[in-house]
């Protein structure tokens, strides 16, 4: 049975459109199409094609308490440049805590890559609206491209959703001009009806992505949890001509996986979310598998891994 968001006060999006209704998710079904998606094979050529967007659809991510200058200067060079060897695109940004945005955003100047930082109390999200949105504006200030915030997913899970909404709302006009991604963490929310719901919340409330994890909590993306924020975007878009864009984050590690992920992509969304502009990984080992698998695709010789920097 579907029913409507309780949020506080109207919400208005482009062309008039309302938000759909949350209904229910059939969990048996968006399993097995999840599963039948990732069993898709592709031809040579387009494996090129797929192994090189999804370099450039990489956020490429550290966010741990050991994270120094030095380490994010050597992150954005690999960034820019993730193969000395052989002709591959940049990533589309580089993600780190508030603290070494500006460190980053010197690193990257005039390369085009993007500096995303985490911010809201990442990962918890369990901090008071003013230090959330303090967190953001230093963010932003010292040169944020993009927010990722997190949800306050107690706040979720007790059924305060006008809470939810109304912190994304402050924290995408704290944003300014810089992008906002808003994490669920859907490992957290329990059920495809939890992560359908707190999608549009997040939409209502001016993401312009949704993203499933922190990468700090288990499981974090999967390939039907992937699909189920999908068909949301699928949804508002139908409904209204919002688009929004999706990153799946945490446990990506494998080329094989971000294939995947591009086919259940292509196949809900279609060619025009086939884009960095509307779909990213969050990640920090994908990129050394994917550029080892690219080499075997354009040479025929599988390269060792020590031959990548770790990340």
């Amino acid at each position: 049975m579907s029913q409507t968001l309780a949020l506080p006060r109207s919400v208005e999006l482009p062309g008039g459109g309302r938000l759909p209704r949350i209904g229910s998710v059939d969990a048996v079904a968006l399993e097995a199409r999840a599963a039948e998606l990732a069993k898709r094979s592709i031809k040579r050529e387009s494996k090129i094609y797929a192994l090189e967007l999804a370099i450039r659809m990489i956020d490429l991510t550290t966010l741990e308490g050991a994270d120094t200058p030095g380490k994010i200067r050597a992150l954005c060079a690999k960034a820019m440049h993730p193969d000395p060897e052989e002709p591959v695109p940049s990533v589309a940004a580089v993600c780190v805590y508030p603290s070494l945005v500006g460190v980053a955003r010197r690193a990257l100047d005039g390369s085009g890559v993007k500096v995303a930082s985490v911010a809201t109390a990442f990962p918890s999200g369990q901090a008071s609206i003013d230090v959330k949105l303090a967190d953001v504006r230093a963010a932003v200030e010292a040169g944020a491209d993009e927010i990722d915030m997190v949800i306050d997913r107690g706040a979720f899970l007790s059924g305060r959703i006008g809470q939810v909404y109304e912190e994304v709302v402050a924290v995408k006009d704290a944003c300014g001009d810089a992008h906002l991604k808003v994490i669920l963490e859907t490992g957290e929310l329990g059920t495809y009806d939890a992560v359908r719901k707190a999608s549009l919340v997040a939409i209502a409330g001016g993401a312009d992505f949704i993203k499933t994890s922190t990468g700090k909590v288990t499981p974090a993306a999967t390939l039907p949890v992937t699909l189920c924020m999908l068909e949301v975007i699928r949804d508002v878009y139908d409904e209204t001509g919002l688009v929004i864009g999706m990153k799946p984050a945490g446990g990506i590690r494998t080329a094989k996986q971000a294939i995947q992920y591009l086919c259940v992509l292509h196949e809900t969304l279609g060619g025009e979310w086939m884009t960095p502009d509307l779909f990213r990984f969050g990640a920090s080992s994908l990129l050394n598998d994917v550029l080892l698998q690219l080499r075997k695709q354009r040479t025929g010789i599988y390269r060792s891994p020590d031959e990548f920097t770790l990340d």
